[in-house]
């Protein structure tokens, strides 16, 4: 078979609209109301729920390329790029700023044209802190003449799953990519941003980074739109469905361009995202109340740790707290530790999790409606 940019028809994408609206009206109904529902949350809140949306986006998009940062990394950098901390929080990995800066980027700039040099420093910032900076091209299109390839297996016993347009094309791929993008507003967004991903992801103009800068594109679409930026994170839910997201995004590149099984699998997708989105609002509020009943009953040690489990989000924090984390984290005894969970377990604000072990761990107990 073979690939739709190979067709003679490339790039006219052609769908089924009548399947493909169902998802995208729903979205655009659950993205209102969420609009609605975020009016009520004060300026902080809003705050601390755009943060962790970012923060999500940055670690997952970065998580289905096969790169792992520390959330509090990722906090820690966007809230010192957005001048939030007075002292300038410490960054471990450098390749964090990177990661973080797209996100500022994406959502500062999400009603501007797209542009070469909007791509060219999305892709820059990816790379940043990376041993293998002098070895690809950065900050442009690739331009290494052998084929850009996406392959499993072993040497010897390769895969090949998709093969890009030659890097002789990619300039003219991208202009008329660019053009299409920045004329295709009147589209309705989950629509447009799933067109966008995989018409840049068939492209791959990029030697590396073409992951997270086509969902960061589709982001854009969603953001134009709603004419601000999008409350959602695309790539934590397709984090939980990689394998579909690559499955999908396979069959899409290959044979007819006709995409309405791309749209219905991507609109889709963008739905789940905005129904996670939702989930994510509540449990920001569901902290604002948690603070409201026991912040004067706290002493500073079980603000600190309690602080710090909140900013794992709706995930939780890892393995759960124990006396020994809580130890570490304070610098108290295991006495005091002991004794400082025993008295939030008293008021309500952590309950047991099951299957502890040996060390009794606990998670954080977020207040009722």
């Amino acid at each position: 078979m073979q690939y739709i940019w190979q067709r003679e028809e490339w790039p006219n994408f052609t769908w089924d609209t009548d399947a493909v609206d169902q998802n995208a009206y729903a979205y655009a109904l659950e993205a209102g109301s969420l609009v609605g529902e975020v009016k009520h949350l004060s300026e902080g809140e809003k705050t601390d729920a755009l943060i962790d949306l970012m923060v999500s986006e940055a670690v997952k998009t970065s998580q289905i390329e096969g790169e792992n940062f520390d959330r509090e990394d990722v906090r820690s950098s966007i809230r010192n790029q957005l001048g939030l901390n007075a002292t300038p929080e410490t960054v471990r990995d450098p390749k964090a700023n990177g990661v973080a800066a797209l996100m500022i980027s994406v959502r500062d700039h999400f009603a501007d044209p797209l542009s070469e040099d909007r791509l060219y420093e999305w892709q820059d910032q990816i790379i940043v802190g990376r041993y293998e900076r002098g070895k690809m091209d950065v900050g442009k299109w690739r331009s290494n003449p052998e084929p850009m390839q996406i392959v499993s297996g072993a040497i010897g016993k390769e895969k090949v799953h998709y093969e890009a347009p030659p890097s002789s094309r990619v300039a003219a791929e991208m202009t008329r990519f660019i053009e299409w993008f920045n004329g295709s507003q009147n589209m309705k967004g989950a629509v447009r941003a799933g067109v966008a991903h995989l018409y840049f992801e068939c492209i791959h103009p990029f030697s590396d980074g073409n992951g997270r800068v086509g969902r960061a594109i589709s982001e854009i679409a969603l953001s134009q739109e709603l004419v601000h930026p999008a409350l959602l994170s695309l790539s934590t839910t397709i984090q939980g469905r990689r394998q579909e997201y690559y499955d999908a995004l396979s069959r899409a590149s290959l044979g007819s361009l006709d995409v309405t099984e791309w749209l219905v699998w991507f609109t889709g997708l963008v739905l789940e995202s905005q129904n996670q989105a939702k989930e994510q609002i509540a449990y920001v509020l569901s902290k604002a109340r948690f603070w409201d009943t026991y912040a004067d009953k706290l002493n500073e040690r079980q603000t600190k740790i309690l602080s710090r489990m909140f900013r794992e989000g709706l995930d939780g924090f890892k393995g759960g707290m124990s006396a020994q984390k809580y130890t570490k984290m304070t610098n108290c005894s295991k006495a005091t530790a002991t004794r400082d969970l025993s008295e939030l377990l008293k008021l309500g604000a952590i309950r047991k999790l099951e299957g502890g072990g040996r060390s009794t761990r606990y998670d954080i107990q977020l207040p009722q409606e």
